[in-house]
């Protein structure tokens, strides 16, 4: 079993704080944060499309569960169903969304009675039930992507509960005794309630964490009411010219007239082939790469024209595609010191290649902190303001993107940190930036190589 630590570093992993080394991309999970959520959400239509036969089934179950409530309805068993709904309206252990804390709210009372009339007033539904549950984002208000990807989890949770025990035994993530409050029970058609068994935990929270297999997540679900609104939506018969758009007029409109909403269903599940999942990052292309540092060697340096916040705009935009995936992109921050606003690009170090781990091994590292300066000279106060910030949580090994190499003194400055206190900063420059893109391009080497190739000269400098 992998040792855990605890974790002080920016926008922690389940992997960071169990010491995985492994990165996003080598799995087939999206990695949860530990305090907040991972901004993609799970597309039953993904489920649909897909030629495995698992994923088909899966999205079987969660239809026949959804529309097991209109069958309870039928029964005059509306509170056992209005209960089901609720509570299967949010999945906070899978972690999707924008929740800064891994927590959501459930539908209220109202919107569930809302969501359960569906089987009584469209005929469609009452005769047949549902083939695409999202449908009902198109007739009642504040459905969403949150509430449809809660939902599909909600009713699958025992697959994703074993699907994240499987992949825990492969990784070495320790399992722990907890108890997932309401489970929902495909034999009976209902939650079973407390239900306690071993599954990753959230050290912070003790809450159990679930994993979602990356193939199903979308950053909006194929089916859904902006699309369908600006392309299939008679707006013509539902707004007068000029009118301010009402949705609540849209979602009685399509009550009234399903076979709208029908055609469209229609003509998505025709064009299901450009149905994809999103990656939790993507590579900009080279040609962006490229122009994005011809930008940045037309701008001057300093801060007149907001030269500053550009040359920092581009370089966030380029170094994480140039780095991908061998060290996976943390997050850009903004922070203040004496005053001074300070931009920084923060990347896990999942020791891919041996570099990393020397990086590691030497300096502690758990993250690699850049900290972007467009200015023309390097000043002492810039290399203690990073010298600052490499704490033991981050690790002791910094990197300055600025513009030009730094002069002797400085020079100087940063091999007396090594010396002194064992802590390494680096810088990158506008030459060294290039010669990234170029790399980037030629895909003969690795982009990484030129941030090695700076490190190795750097130590060369240093006392043996």
């Amino acid at each position: 079993m992998t040792k855990s630590k605890p974790m002080t570093i920016i926008r922690p992993r389940i992997t960071d704080f169990h010491n995985i080394l492994i990165s996003q991309s080598e799995i087939d999970f999206a990695i949860p944060f530990l305090n907040e959520d991972i901004p993609l959400y799970v597309d039953p239509f993904l489920l649909w499309k897909s030629p495995s036969y698992q994923d088909k089934s899966l999205h079987g179950a969660i239809l026949n569960s959804f529309n097991q409530l209109g069958w309870l309805v039928k029964k005059n068993k509306t509170e056992i169903a209005l209960d089901q709904l609720i509570i299967s309206s949010e999945c906070n252990e899978v972690g999707l969304g924008h929740s800064a804390r891994r927590k959501g709210k459930r539908i209220g009372k109202k919107q569930a009675i809302e969501i359960l009339r569906l089987f009584e007033i469209i005929p469609q539904y009452d005769q047949r039930g549902f083939s695409h549950f999202e449908e009902i984002q198109f007739f009642v208000d504040g459905i969403s992507k949150d509430r449809i990807s809660d939902i599909a989890c909600s009713f699958m949770k025992s697959f994703l509960i074993d699907f994240t025990i499987d992949q825990c035994e492969n990784l070495n993530i320790p399992l722990s005794d907890c108890t997932i409050s309401h489970l929902y029970n495909l034999d009976k058609y209902s939650f079973d309630n407390d239900v306690t068994l071993q599954l990753p935990i959230n050290p912070d929270t003790n809450e159990p964490i679930l994993f979602v297999p990356k193939r199903w997540l979308r950053f909006t679900p194929w089916i859904n009411f902006d699309d369908y609104f600006k392309e299939y939506c008679p707006r013509d018969e539902i707004i007068n010219p000029g009118e301010k758009l009402d949705r609540v007029k849209v979602l009685n409109y399509n009550r009234q007239n399903y076979g709208v909403i029908e055609v469209y269903i229609k003509e998505k599940e025709r064009t299901f082939d450009d149905c994809k999942n999103d990656p939790l990052f993507t590579q900009i292309p080279v040609l962006s790469a490229k122009k994005k540092f011809a930008s940045i060697k037309k701008l001057p340096s300093g801060k007149d024209g907001n030269a500053d916040k550009s040359y920092e705009d581009f370089v966030c935009q380029m170094m994480p595609s140039l780095l991908y995936p061998h060290l996976d992109f943390a997050t850009e921050q903004s922070r203040t010191i004496s005053g001074t606003l300070i931009r920084d690009l923060i990347f896990y170090n999942n020791r891919s290649n041996e570099f990393l781990k020397e990086i590691y091994d030497d300096y502690s590292s758990t993250q690699i902190v850049m900290e972007l300066k467009n200015v023309k000279s390097i000043e002492r106060e810039h290399i203690n303001q990073l010298n600052r910030y490499m704490t033991d949580s981050l690790g002791k090994f910094g990197i300055l993107v600025t513009r030009n190499e730094i002069s002797k003194s400085k020079q100087k400055n940063t091999i007396d940190l090594w010396s002194g206190q064992r802590r390494c900063i680096i810088t990158l420059t506008d030459m060294d930036l290039e010669q990234m893109v170029e790399i980037f391009e030629s895909k003969q080497r690795l982009p990484l190589d030129v941030i090695k190739k700076k490190y190795v000269d750097f130590r060369r400098k240093c006392p043996s």
